[in-house]
C-alpha cells in the first residue's frame, strides 16, 4: 500500500513539474538579468508585433540578427540589429541602457523604446518584450533570439504562450534556412548612413 501512495505520489510531483506556468510567470520581467549571459550574437527565431499589421514587415524578413556587448562594465550596452531583406543587409546601432532586466533608449526625441527581458526556459535564448512610443502612437513587439537557428518545439510552444499571454497576434517564426547578414557595419561612413537611411524606408 505504501509503494502505490509512493509511486502516486511521485506521479503527482511530475505532472506538477510538467504542468505550464501561468501567464503572470511567463510574461514577468526576470528579477535579473545576468550580463554576460546576455552579450553575443543570435538570431531571431520568432517574433509577433501589434498592431497586427506591422507583422507584414516581419514577414518579409529573410533573417534578423543581433548583437549585444558591454566593454565597459556599465549599465550601458552597444546593440547591433542587422535586417535582411532580399539581398541587402540594413544596420541600426543603440546604446541600450539596462537596469536590472529592462531597457531604455531615446533617439533624437523623435521615438522612445522601452523593454524587457522576460522568462524563457531555453538555455541560449532571450525573450525580449519592446514598447516603442512616437507622437503618441504605441506598438508592442515580443521577440524569440535565440544562439541557434531553431529552436526546439517546446521552446516554440513557450514563447507562443506568453505571444497569447500578452493578447498579441500570432507569432512569424522565421525560415532558419534563410542566410544571416555579417555582424559587422560597413568602416566606411557614407555607405552606413546610406544602409540606415535605406532600412528605415523599408
Amino acid at each position: 500500500m505504501f509503494a502505490v501512495f509512493s509511486v502516486a505520489l511521485l506521479c503527482l510531483v511530475s505532472v506538477s513539474h510538467a504542468a505550464p506556468l501561468a501567464c503572470e510567470e511567463l510574461v514577468r520581467p526576470l528579477d535579473q538579468l545576468d550580463p554576460h549571459r546576455l552579450e553575443g550574437t543570435r538570431a531571431l527565431a520568432a517574433g509577433s508585433m501589434s498592431p497586427p499589421f506591422t507583422l507584414e514587415d516581419l514577414k518579409h524578413r529573410g533573417s534578423v540578427t543581433q548583437h549585444f556587448s558591454n566593454s565597459s562594465e556599465t549599465s550601458v550596452y552597444f546593440y547591433n540589429h542587422v535586417n535582411r531583406l532580399g539581398v541587402h543587409c540594413y544596420y541600426w546601432s543603440y546604446n541600450f541602457s539596462i537596469e536590472s532586466s529592462t531597457f531604455t533608449h531615446h533617439l533624437d526625441n523623435s521615438f522612445e523604446l522601452t523593454g524587457s527581458f522576460l522568462y524563457t526556459s531555453c538555455p541560449d535564448c532571450v525573450v525580449m518584450r519592446w514598447v516603442l512610443e512616437k507622437e503618441k502612437v504605441a506598438s508592442v513587439d515580443l521577440y524569440l533570439f535565440s544562439r541557434r537557428r531553431e529552436v526546439e518545439q517546446k521552446e516554440m510552444e513557450e514563447f507562443r504562450a506568453q505571444v497569447k499571454c500578452l493578447s498579441l497576434p500570432p507569432p512569424v517564426v522565421m525560415d532558419p534556412t534563410k542566410e544571416l547578414c555579417p555582424e559587422e557595419i560597413s568602416s566606411d561612413p557614407a555607405a552606413q548612413a546610406e544602409e540606415k537611411t535605406e532600412g528605415q524606408k523599408a
